[in-house]
């Protein structure tokens, strides 16, 4: 479970692939309730049956292609939250169980990142008590999956309702023990600052996932190069219980530098996280943005990938 910190870093896949390759069914909540009890389940069973065998062509498809951390899609089984669904998912525990099995002996790792709708900062109590059971189902599919109940199976999250940190802390503190142990916190473009975040995962002792592009978009920076970034990585790596395990986030903005919203490829790289072990990369173009990178200079050994060249070939493309 260790990375190798002579090694470059491992770059993650998001969810799905750009290709085909990678990609999942669903079926709306709508659709759903349309049909009987009965024909609830069936759609379920054979929407679970596919998705389990379209994780595995993911885990096939990251072992072929040397990718080592993958983020599992948090819709991986629709509404297994709901009492139709949890029936349903319990049918397929063994086969589950091999899935995840089979990851955890490729050295593949498996993280999640629910949806915007968990909210645990909320000040609606619904919305909280939503929100633990949306994670407690995550937590289950973890487990189920025969992953450690730690940060290495991480399931991040968002700080969600800004102004809330007191109720961040006590609420993380009263999670299951299967949802707690594997919690970390991402700091975001808007709510919460990467020092608010770090200053939260201390309190409630969970790692924090650092975002650079969140950063430097609430911070309103230019440069991946702003000392603040070294700065805050190097304090994040300490609240990762084992350091190797530490977990960041890239990104480039789409259209200009500060843009919230993703670029196809990453052009621009923080210099600081040529020493992260494990990044995963948030571009549309998933796996391509992945092999530019490892085609570049990530590493030490082929020089470093310019922080300013994004803007510059965002720059030129526009002028």
């Amino acid at each position: 479970m260790y990375a190798n910190r002579n090694e470059c870093p491992q770059l993650g896949l998001v969810c799905v692939t750009a290709s085909d390759a990678v990609r999942y069914r669903t079926i709306t909540r709508k659709r759903l309730l349309q049909l009987d009890p009965v024909k609830q389940k069936g759609a379920l069973r054979l929407l679970y049956a596919d998705n389990l065998a379209r994780l595995d062509n993911a885990i096939d498809y990251c072992h072929a292609h040397d990718i080592r951390l993958y983020r599992m899609t948090s819709s991986l089984f629709p509404f297994a939250d709901d009492p139709v669904g949890e029936d349903v998912l319990d049918e397929f525990r063994e086969a589950i169980a091999a899935k995840g099995q089979r990851a955890l002996d490729l050295g593949i790792r498996l993280v999640l990142h629910p949806d915007q709708f968990v909210v645990i900062s909320s000040d609606s109590p619904h919305v909280v008590e939503n929100s633990i059971k949306i994670l407690e189902t995550h937590a289950r599919v973890m487990d189920m999956l025969t992953q450690p109940r730690s940060c290495w199976a991480a399931i991040e999250i968002h700080g969600g309702k800004s102004g809330r940190s007191e109720q961040l802390v006590r609420v993380i503190r009263q999670l299951p023990e299967a949802v707690r142990s594997r919690l970390a916190l991402e700091n975001d473009e808007y709510s919460y600052s990467a020092l608010e975040i770090l200053e939260i995962c201390r309190a409630a002792r969970v790692p924090m996932v650092f975002d650079a592009h969140h950063h430097i978009v609430h911070e309103k920076l230019q440069s991946y190069e702003d000392p603040s970034i070294a700065e805050i990585l190097r304090a994040a790596r300490e609240t990762w219980p084992v350091p190797e395990w530490q977990l960041v986030h890239i990104s480039n903005g789409r259209e200009y530098f500060n843009d919230r919203n993703h670029s196809d490829l990453i052009t621009a790289m923080p210099s600081a996280f040529s020493n992260v072990p494990w990044i995963e990369v948030e571009a549309k173009q998933k796996e391509l943005a992945i092999e530019k990178l490892r085609c570049e200079s990530l590493s030490k050994r082929k020089g470093k990938i310019d922080p300013k060249a994004g803007r510059k070939a965002r720059t030129s493309h526009h002028s």
